[in-house]
């Protein structure tokens, strides 16, 4: 599952992603450094994890991972071709969700593209270009349900469907706004629209504004206007996170600490992205590898034991459970057992965030 990383030119994707990836993507102080997406793979902070290697003394411990794409900025006109708009445009529709990085921070070093510091103006600089895209879109997929209508009544649902999310658009709405039923989700799902995606916000701040970021008045207009997408907002100084990364163990939690931070805005990225992408982790715990699986919300058993392989999820006849929780209070598989916390569930069973699991297959 990819991830997205997005903005306007200099306000600090790049930076971000560096940060995030640890992986030096090239970060400068001019529009689209980036041109060709940089993409960097990462763990997942889980804590469990940690606590797990405790009890088990593994030869390995293999976090869940997620995929960030640090795409080229995007300016006025991209939806026509503007700046590397058409490259823009195809890197975003590659990706599962959005982050977006807006710039709430003062710096007559760094070049703001449209010469002054207003993060609302950003966001729906953004939001236009893709809303455009999308009309494109959506337009052709109403053309051509129409023509297989002249055939097929079945057609209309389509041409429904996408002239509720079209009238939406054309009034500045995102699609991902507009309330669809199950059948309706499903057909729009096919169009990959990109204001379909979800989005995840980060405000960057500079170092001054975290103390008080939650009075600031230009995080206070992001958070108001993320409230009407139902979307998430982290402020972080993305500057400071970068040095962060580049720190290990005590050194890190000496700098949180100096800084008032329980953990890294970072950290916060990557769990909030897990989450918005509908992921969650089950375990698997023994002397070989304690290990975080990553699945979808809603999976059952079996497919959650396809994950690991193949043949378990054919050959499924059961699996033992344990929570997470139940399992650190008890310490071991075997005092969960004999507390009658481990449990035994089936192929309709609904799998949970955090169940450890031992999978019985027969193949």
């Amino acid at each position: 599952m990819k991830m997205g990383i997005v903005g306007l030119p200099n306000v600090g994707k790049s930076t971000l992603f560096n940060a995030i990836t640890k992986a030096g993507a090239e970060c400068a102080n001019y529009p689209f450094c980036t041109i060709e997406p940089n993409v960097g793979v990462v763990a997942v902070p889980d804590e469990r994890l940690g606590k797990l290697a405790e009890i088990y003394h593994p030869q390995k411990v293999t976090p869940a991972v997620i995929e960030f794409v640090d795409i080229a900025g995007l300016v006025k006109g991209a939806s026509h071709g503007e700046g590397l708009g058409n490259k823009f445009l195809s890197h975003i529709r590659e990706v599962d969700s959005i982050v977006e990085v807006v710039r709430c921070f003062e710096d007559t070093n760094i070049v703001h593209v449209d010469g002054s510091i207003n993060p609302i103006r950003d966001i729906e600089t953004i939001n236009l270009e893709l809303i455009f895209a999308d009309m494109e879109t959506v337009q052709k997929r109403i053309d051509n349900a129409k023509k297989k209508l002249k055939a097929d009544k079945k057609y209309q649902l389509e041409v429904d469907t996408f002239e509720k999310i079209s009238g939406a658009l054309q009034s500045g709405k995102l699609a991902r706004t507009v309330a669809l039923n199950e059948e309706e989700a499903e057909i729009a799902k096919d169009a990959f629209l990109l204001t379909m995606k979800p989005i995840l916000y980060v405000a960057n701040i500079s170092e001054n504004q975290l103390e008080n970021a939650t009075e600031d008045e230009n995080i206070k207009k992001v958070v108001e206007y993320a409230k009407t997408e139902n979307a998430q907002v982290i402020p972080l100084c993305v500057k400071i996170e970068e040095e962060l990364a580049t720190l290990d163990g005590e050194e890190e939690k000496e700098m949180l600490e100096a800084l008032g931070l329980e953990e890294s805005g970072l950290d916060r990225v990557i769990k909030a992205s897990y989450d918005l992408l509908g992921l969650m982790s089950f375990l698997t715990a023994g002397e070989p590898e304690v290990r975080a699986w990553t699945i979808k919300k809603g999976t059952k058993a079996p497919q959650a034991a396809g994950k690991i392989h193949s043949d378990i999820e054919r050959g499924f006849i059961r699996a033992e459970i344990v929570s997470y929780d139940d399992l650190i209070k008890s310490g071991s598989i075997a005092n969960a057992r004999e507390k009658g916390l481990m449990r035994s569930e089936g192929k309709d069973y609904i799998m949970q965030d955090g169940d450890v699991v031992l999978f019985r297959f027969n193949v």
